[in-house]
């Protein structure tokens, strides 16, 4: 229970990756002041708990109503972590996230697009649930373990982005990017393991 629990906490800490996001909640918030900045802090926390809790509790309902086997949801959630890794090894913008200047001028407009949806709940994040929810553990203690991982990583991510300017001046823009590629490392490792247990589920190679 604890592996599975450590394993859950550390790809969705991963894919949120709260240290690449601080160059990114600077440039959107930039114009925002203080008051306002902490309040898209706040609001984007909140909005990406909430999406990312809709997830963690129906996700395995949502795939059966769609008729979508565990099986080929670890494939598919393989593949998409291994692109995503593949963009933070090269430091290719995310495609997954969408630029600062796609937000608007209000605080609680880019609290929800685009720091909550898509920098924080974006669809790696939501696959990573999906993929845990969707997990041979039964729905209760999945759906507790998702909850329970999700909570610390919402935090660092809040922590991060309150902190983004002295994290930014300590690590510098290299540092953030060193970070980064370390963990797309991680991801694309995890990745094919994805994709091998999908295999197995399905029963195209043996267990």
């Amino acid at each position: 229970m604890i592996a599975t629990y450590l394993q859950m906490f550390f790809t969705i800490l991963i894919v949120v990756d709260p240290i690449g996001i601080v160059p990114l909640f600077l440039s959107a918030t930039g114009h925002l002041d203080q008051a306002e900045r902490r309040r898209a802090m706040r609001l984007s926390v909140t909005v990406a708990a909430v999406v990312m809790t809709v997830f963690a509790v129906g996700g395995r309902f949502i795939l059966s109503f769609f008729g979508i086997s565990p099986g080929a949801f670890y494939v598919a959630g393989g593949i998409m972590f291994f692109l995503i890794a593949l963009e933070m090894l090269f430091g290719q913008p995310k495609r997954s996230k969408k630029s600062a200047e796609e937000a608007d001028q209000d605080s609680s407009s880019v609290a929800v697009f685009p720091l909550a949806i898509p920098m924080i709940a974006g669809p790696g994040t939501v696959t990573t649930i999906m993929l845990y929810a969707s997990g041979p553990e039964p729905w209760l203690p999945a759906t507790g373990l998702l909850l329970a991982s999700i909570l610390p990583v919402l935090v660092l991510e809040f922590l991060a982005m309150r902190s983004s300017g002295l994290i930014l001046r300590i690590l510098g823009k290299t540092g953030v990017s060193v970070v980064e590629r370390m963990m797309g490392l991680v991801l694309s490792g995890l990745s094919i393991q994805f994709v091998f247990d999908g295999l197995q589920k399905l029963g195209v190679i043996a267990g």
